[in-house]
């Protein structure tokens, strides 16, 4: 196994390294200042458009894609993976890069199973930064962290496809440029059971379509949306299937990988910064005559955090190059480990940083009580972490039931 990151990788880390001092956590403030002033909670600030300016001068837009298209050059999941970190320092940078998901599955899935006219009509805009999407799986009245279970129907009328069901927890749906979903629905009841599914394009004003609500995370109003979504005699052109009929779950799979390993990647950085946070916290208060980073439970907090992400930072370098030396599928379980172990990290790392802030780390001053709810909500968000914990199981109890 070779970590070594590439020239190219060592280069781009030092911009945005740089990217992120000088511009997106400055702009942080000026953020929250317009979002207050719209008064509505999924607005899109202007600093945003002015930060994703001023990455795309910097030649920092759509690192995530591991292709290479005439929009990119294509990196490693290697090679990104450093990048991510970075950008998981702030809840702005991933949008100001277009690398924010749930676009960034999105677009891989245009890329890899769309027709010439959806990449025209919908994949260009997305990687443009124009417009944003949201992926509608999750259902209400089924357990979706089995995705064959999806109930939502999609039949065929003439040349349209006709969808009704109900979906919820539909990130992004909320934001004011989401204009497109990518919906998943059954098809084939009768096909075999990994082959009931399909996947097609919905713009968000299609007849019959409606937002419910929007679902709060912790009582926190998510930016991106979490949304139910009633589909009620939906009418789309079959033109708008994604590969073909039958090949949703496959496309899901395919979709899932690398979005995992973006989120853990983030999530690094998060509590990279949660880390900060907490030792400029206790270098700069007193208790009981003395500064907090001198009592020895403090110093174990530091201690076991840098050590829970140095660990973590391995265990996702060493999935990055799997998936770039033997493919997505061939690194499944190892994906399927950090999934569980870099949110459960980072959760650690957060609640040690909240600890040392004492009541002000619950409330909205210093970040830390977002950082939590969102990164709880990773632990469900990709498949929850009993699914994966099973696949990891599995493969243990496999290497001794011949023996």
């Amino acid at each position: 196994m070779d970590f070594e990151p590439s020239a190219k990788c060592r280069e781009l880390s030092e911009r945005l390294e740089a990217f992120m001092a000088e511009k997106v956590l400055p702009a942080e403030a000026v953020w929250a200042e317009q979002m207050a002033a719209s008064g509505d909670g999924h607005h899109h600030a202007q600093v945003v458009e002015d930060l994703k300016a001023e990455a795309r001068a910097r030649g920092l837009w759509n690192l995530f894609l591991p292709h290479a298209t005439e929009w990119t050059e294509g990196l490693s999941n290697l090679d990104y993976a450093p990048l991510a970190e970075i950008s998981g320092r702030s809840h702005l940078a991933p949008e100001a890069l277009n690398c924010a998901a749930p676009d960034t599955g999105n677009m891989e899935v245009l890329t890899m199973f769309g027709t010439d006219e959806q990449k025209e009509q919908w994949l260009r805009p997305l990687l443009e930064g124009e417009i944003r999407s949201c992926f509608a799986m999750t259902e209400p009245d089924v357990a979706s962290s089995d995705a064959t279970n999806i109930a939502l129907r999609i039949e065929t009328d003439g040349d349209d496809y006709v969808l009704n069901g109900r979906k919820w927890w539909i990130s992004g749906a909320a934001r004011e440029r989401c204009t497109i979903a990518i919906v998943m629905g059954k098809t084939d009841p009768e096909a075999p059971r990994h082959l009931q599914q399909s996947q097609v394009l919905v713009p968000l004003d299609t007849p019959g379509l409606t937002v419910v609500r929007d679902l709060t995370v912790f009582g926190y109003t998510d930016q991106e949306g979490h949304c139910e979504l009633s589909f009620e005699n939906v009418r789309v052109p079959r033109s708008n299937l994604i590969g073909e009929e039958g090949g949703g779950f496959a496309i899901a799979q395919a979709r899932l990988g690398p979005g995992r390993i973006h989120h853990c990647m983030r999530a690094i950085g998060v509590a990279e910064r949660a880390l900060e946070a907490m030792c400029r916290r206790v270098t700069t208060r007193t208790a009981f005559g003395k500064p907090l980073s001198d009592q020895g439970v403090i110093q174990e907090w530091i201690a076991d955090s840098r050590m829970d992400i140095e660990q973590a930072r391995l265990l996702v370098l060493k999935t990055a190059w799997l998936m770039d030396t033997v493919g997505n599928k061939g690194a499944r379980i190892e994906v399927s480990a950090i999934k569980v172990a870099v949110p459960n990290m980072a959760l650690r790392v957060v609640d040690r940083a909240i600890q040392a802030h004492g009541a002000g780390g619950v409330g909205p001053d210093f970040g830390l009580a977002s950082m939590y709810a969102h990164l709880r909500t990773l632990r469900l968000a990709d498949g929850p972490d009993e699914v994966h914990r099973m696949q990891l199981a599995k493969r243990e109890i496999r290497k001794y039931e011949s023996t």
